[in-house]
């Protein structure tokens, strides 16, 4: 114990020996500078020169741009090309996913390579059968009437097989009594409505003027373009207040009934309804009287 206590001091002794430390000239050997040190007091500002040495070269490092010529040390923009780029490839690597499936299907489908799903045909039907129950089969008196209305409403309406034409209804052009039918045969693809001269003649449904002219045989005539494929035709007027480009509404006064034209027996309207090129009854879909 006593030769460890005698280290001890005597470690302690050589840490706190004072020592001067004297700068001098070596011409004149006059003093410049003197100071008084122990070596822990060098130790400790060793010590702290070091770690102060060591913060400042980080800060110097992270905050300035210098960091991006250390090698191996990435720059800000490759960083940012680099995130770009991780996000395509995983785009890409689903997109490629979806495609290797799509193609291993029509694989297995132009090779044969398909399960068959087999159905028992007793296994649909319920084991207990319920015994069939009277049935009124005679409408009653509501289901007349809205038949009836069904029928009353579906007569200005385009029946299609597209849904959409489904409840596409008219608005009549002119009223008055109709002086010749609808007939293929002849060749006369419309019908003729009877009406005073200059009766203001109304666009069918909304669409734009393709045609507003004067034509030699049918005098003034204007076209309107509807919606789902539609045509409407309007012949013989006295004058047209539409031209072609102008979009019009359902009802619009678009022309005034006259008696234009080569083929023009007196003042009437000659009313064509064409659907995706094909040209169809008038009355079938609207009430002209």
């Amino acid at each position: 114990m006593k030769q460890k206590r005698e280290r001890r001091e005597r470690i302690k002794r050589k840490l706190l020996n004072k020592y001067r430390l004297i700068i001098v000239n070596e011409e004149t050997f006059e003093e410049r500078v003197s100071m008084r040190l122990t070596r822990l007091n060098v130790f400790i500002a060793a010590s702290l020169s070091a770690i102060l040495l060591v913060v400042l070269t980080f800060l110097l490092i992270a905050l300035t741009g210098l960091r991006e010529y250390i090698p191996g040390y990435p720059s800000t923009e490759f960083r940012q090309k680099a995130t770009v780029l991780a996000y395509q490839a995983d785009s890409l690597r689903s997109v490629i996913e979806m495609n290797d499936r799509y193609l291993n299907s029509i694989r297995s489908v132009l090779v044969g390579d398909l399960g068959s799903l087999e159905l028992n045909r007793d296994s649909i039907y319920s084991s207990e059968r319920t015994p069939l129950q009277e049935v009124n089969l005679y409408p009653s008196r509501e289901d007349s009437l809205l038949r009836e209305e069904v029928v009353r409403e579906d007569k200005y309406n385009i029946l299609e097989t597209a849904t959409s034409k489904a409840n596409y209804a008219f608005f009549a052009p002119v009223s008055g009594p109709v002086s010749e039918g609808y007939n293929v045969n002849d060749r006369h693809y419309g019908v003729d409505i009877v009406v005073a001269e200059n009766t203001p003649v109304k666009s069918v449904s909304d669409g734009t003027v393709i045609f507003g002219e004067w034509t030699v045989e049918t005098g003034n005539v204007i076209i309107i373009e509807h919606s789902y494929g539609m045509i409407s035709v309007y012949k013989h007027n006295s004058s047209l207040i539409k031209s072609q480009g102008e979009r019009v509404r359902k009802g619009e006064v678009i022309a005034t009934a006259g008696s234009t034209g080569e083929f023009s027996t007196g003042p009437h309207l000659h009313f064509e309804l064409w659907v995706d090129g094909q040209s169809v009854d008038p009355t079938d879909f609207i009430e002209f009287d």
